[in-house]
């Protein structure tokens, strides 16, 4: 394979073209009568001009440079980057799915409407919520969204709450969502064990606590024991329960966050319930709620009468649109298929086998590398590289000399509370020869900080690109591309 691929614009050739269509059969019109001059161009688009062919393998040869799911193993922590059937993908393109358009008549997408319906059926059981929203795009939005909901009651009730308690080890987007609804935030510091400091909560319950964000298990892979005492004591200040649904991956059929005391719950159903994750997206944040937030909920909701389904906008407390019509419906779709596919005893197996694996990886590595809470976890597990810092080698070099190995890195300095923190989530679908391979590579690493630290620091060697330099690629951004770079053919 060519590892100096060059740029679609470098291969142009003026006069080549990669298309080939019909005559015109139909009288031809000057775009000048049918737009403003102001919006037409004065010279053609500047495309570069190529052959199917060349175009194909450009782009193919570009994608065999891209790590993916369908090529190897990716224990990314905290994004559950997991194999998705394929024919959830397949059933996701079926014509009375793809070629809908939400803006036709409630009685010409009737099935749509019913797959909205039952797939909130669905999780209103799994979350053990009482009504679930689809329009948040994406997690993160989910909790903008929630946290929207959450400001509504509290109005509702007459009382202006400030505060919002997020843990030390909460993902990043809790303190920015809860800032954009509009709340300040107070930091909760986390006990030796790596959970919620009861007593350092209970300081902060007080009349201007408007509830607590919480991710459960939580970003140590580790499930909140306390978590009926912490619900309990946050209710009895007044306070309401909001939980991070991104690792909802270790939950499913084993424990529901309505039964723990959660008011609301955002599930990222593109990493839990089957979309292929990365790239940006697509995501769906859905947001499950309570029955006392559900007058809040974003409208219109799906709702049933006899055997029609229809659209409910008549809420007057619903905190409005937040995002046009239902959310990325493909998405939607997938989750349903996926569902249906596992039913409930295959969902929890899920969880059972992400478990499982989690732990199998702790156990075969936890004599090499140093765990941060080295006890039965959840669905991943985080190790520390700190004890490496004496020798020059720092938690980034093991994950870039992964990359050599054959393996996508695990996250890396995360959570914020582990030094040199090293997650990984190797999800359910992975066999025990893919863990096996993984851990023999961290071993093999292992030894080579002992024996050969250089290859670490110079690592990756075997990839398209080799080891950046992301301090200066931070502080020297360069996003242009200079056509005058071009040869007068290409041009």
């Amino acid at each position: 394979m060519e590892t100096n691929e060059k740029l679609i614009f470098e291969k142009s050739v003026r006069g080549r073209k990669g298309y080939s269509l019909p005559p015109l059969d139909v009288p031809e019109t000057d775009l000048k009568t049918l737009f403003p001059s102001s919006g037409l161009r004065e010279r053609p688009a500047d495309l570069p001009e190529v052959s199917e062919s060349e175009m194909v393998r450009h782009y193919v040869r570009l994608s065999q440079r891209n790590f993916c799911i369908d090529s190897g193993f990716y224990p990314l922590g905290s994004c559950t980057m997991k194999y998705n059937p394929k024919i959830n993908d397949e059933v996701s393109r079926f014509p009375g799915f793809s070629s809908v358009h939400p803006l036709q008549p409630e009685e010409t997408v009737q099935g749509a409407l019913e797959l909205l319906y039952s797939l909130e059926q669905s999780l209103k059981e799994i979350l053990g919520m009482d009504r679930v929203s689809f329009q948040p795009v994406a997690g993160a939005h989910g909790e903008m969204v929630g946290l929207m909901m959450i400001r509504a009651a509290l109005r509702a009730r007459g009382e202006n709450r400030k505060n919002i308690l997020i843990p030390d080890s909460a993902h990043g987007t809790n303190p920015a969502s809860a800032g954009l609804a509009g709340f300040e935030v107070q930091e909760i510091r986390s006990n030796k064990d790596g959970l919620i400091d009861l007593e350092d909560l209970k300081k902060h319950l007080d009349s201007d606590c408007a509830g607590l964000m919480l991710t459960n298990p939580n970003t140590l892979g580790l499930f909140e024991k306390e978590i009926l005492k912490i619900s309990g004591a946050v209710h009895e200040a007044g306070g309401l329960m909001y939980m991070d649904g991104a690792n909802l991956n270790a939950l499913l059929g084993i424990a529901r966050p309505g039964d723990m005391g959660f008011d609301v719950v955002h599930s990222n159903l593109h990493k839990t319930f089957s979309t292929p994750h990365g790239g940006g997206g697509p995501g769906a944040g859905a947001i499950g709620v309570k029955s006392h937030l559900a007058p809040f909920l974003p409208k219109p909701t799906v709702e049933k009468k006899g055997n029609d389904y229809f659209l409910d906008e008549a809420r007057p407390q619903s905190i409005g649109k937040v995002s046009t019509f239902h959310g990325n419906f493909g998405n939607l779709v997938r989750a349903y298929a996926y569902i249906l596919t596992n039913g409930g005893e295959g969902l929890s197996e899920i969880s059972r086998m992400a478990i499982l694996n989690a732990n199998y990886i702790r156990k075969k590595l936890e004599s090499v590398f140093q765990v941060a809470q080295n006890r039965a976890c959840m669905h991943e597990v985080v190790f520390s590289a700190k004890k490496l810092k004496s020798r020059e080698v720092h938690a980034r070099d093991i994950c870039k000399r992964l990359m050599d190995y054959g393996f996508h890195p695990p996250t890396v300095y995360f959570p914020l509370i582990v030094e040199e923190a090293l997650m990984v989530e190797p999800t359910e679908t992975e066999s025990r020869e893919t863990l096996d391979a993984f851990c023999d590579a961290m071993l093999a690493i292992s030894k080579e900080i002992e024996t050969s630290p250089e290859l670490l620091l110079n690592a990756p060697t075997t990839t398209p690109v080799g080891r950046l330099d992301e301090t200066e690629a931070v502080k020297k951004l360069q996003v242009r591309w200079k056509r005058e770079n071009l040869s007068e053919g290409a041009r």
